[in-house]
């Protein structure tokens, strides 16, 4: 089993581990990410949910950053949810913040309201058979996408989930349900 490291400097990353475990995966091969040396010891990588503008410090503070730029670069999958897709973003709509650059995508933030517009709906997912539930909190949409970029979902016509190769970005939050699907699809990337 490869090791799965989730990004644990800010955010929701415990939800993310625990969907793991659900998922099958021993703790034994689940780690936190927060320094250089647990990012060398993961195969992959998850950027859950959070702050992006603090995670971006945090990750340009810590040199983690650009360790993570070289990993992906080297072919490591890495799947950010919602601020994690941002920070997976070429280019965030109508901001200049510091991003990994990574997915050829432009983000809007926060584009379905404030934290008091947050909801959950069935969201279809191209390769899942039945659709998953979409938790959206001030979640981000894709604006724009370049030609290697598969869109995944689309909700109300924006589209919140993507692919390109080994990156994967979703707007939403399957870590905060019960259905670890995107999850176990992750482990095959």
């Amino acid at each position: 089993m490869p090791q799965i490291g989730v990004l644990a400097v800010q955010g929701d990353f415990e939800k993310h581990l625990e969907a793991f475990v659900r998922a099958g995966v021993a703790p034994s091969d689940l780690r936190e990410v927060r320094v250089q040396e647990d990012l060398d010891a993961v195969d992959r990588l998850v950027i859950p949910g959070g702050e992006s503008t603090t995670v971006g410090l945090l990750l340009q503070r810590f040199g983690l950053g650009e360790a993570i730029q070289a990993r992906a670069q080297d072919g490591m999958p890495i799947w950010g949810t919602c601020m994690g897709m941002i920070m997976l973003a070429n280019r965030v709509e109508g901001r200049d913040q510091w991003t990994l650059g990574l997915l050829d995508i432009t983000v809007k933030r926060n584009a379905f309201g404030a934290q008091v517009h947050s909801f959950e709906d069935a969201v279809e997912v191209k390769g899942l058979d039945e659709p998953v539930m979409g938790v959206f909190i001030r979640a981000p949409i894709v604006t724009a996408y370049g030609s290697g970029v598969d869109v995944l979902s689309t909700y109300e016509d924006k589209v919140v989930a993507v692919r390109q190769g080994h990156l994967l970005g979703t707007s939403f939050h399957p870590e905060l349900t019960t259905d670890t699907r995107l999850h176990e699809w992750f482990l095959t990337f």
